[in-house]
């Protein structure tokens, strides 16, 4: 879908849930969460993978495609930062539930504020709790909500 790069807002239980992931050959910048298996796992994996994946710990500060990027797990950290107006877009984790929203900074802009819910649909709200993940193109600020489909484990 001619995705650059992937922002993983956290609840890394360890390496071998990014695996999958890195044989898409996209770049991936990861916060840990509150969910967190072994550190030095991720911080080998990282090594071995020649900037395909980097892993910044609780939060990350990011510039990509010419958009100042903050990423954590914590809503409240990340609307925090959002209503600086320091960045253009602050993306969350931890709720479970995808949202796209903008906020009113002090500065008196907006500033983009999403949750991608969960890619694996763990704890997502609803009866019939659907993985979610956000497919944003930060050119023109657009920001979509998309469900993952299932697959077999044959795919």
């Amino acid at each position: 879908m001619g995705a650059q790069a992937v922002l993983h807002c956290g609840d890394l239980i360890g390496v071998n849930t990014l695996r999958a992931s890195l044989k898409l050959d996209i770049p991936i910048h990861a916060v840990h969460g509150n969910n967190l298996g072994d550190v030095a796992a991720l911080y080998r994996m990282m090594e071995k993978t020649a900037g395909l994946f980097t892993y910044y710990g609780e939060e990350a500060m990011l510039e990509l495609g010419g958009c100042k990027i903050f990423v954590t797990h914590m809503p409240h950290h990340g609307h925090a930062f959002a209503c600086t107006g320091d960045y253009d877009l602050v993306c969350h984790g931890h709720s479970h539930t995808a949202h796209v929203n903008q906020l009113v900074n002090v500065k008196g802009g907006l500033t983009w504020l999403i949750n991608p819910g969960s890619v694996a649909g763990i704890d997502a709200p609803g009866v019939n709790a659907v993985p979610t993940w956000i497919l944003g193109d930060l050119e023109q600020m657009k920001f979509e909500i998309r469900t993952l489909q299932k697959t077999s484990l044959e795919d």
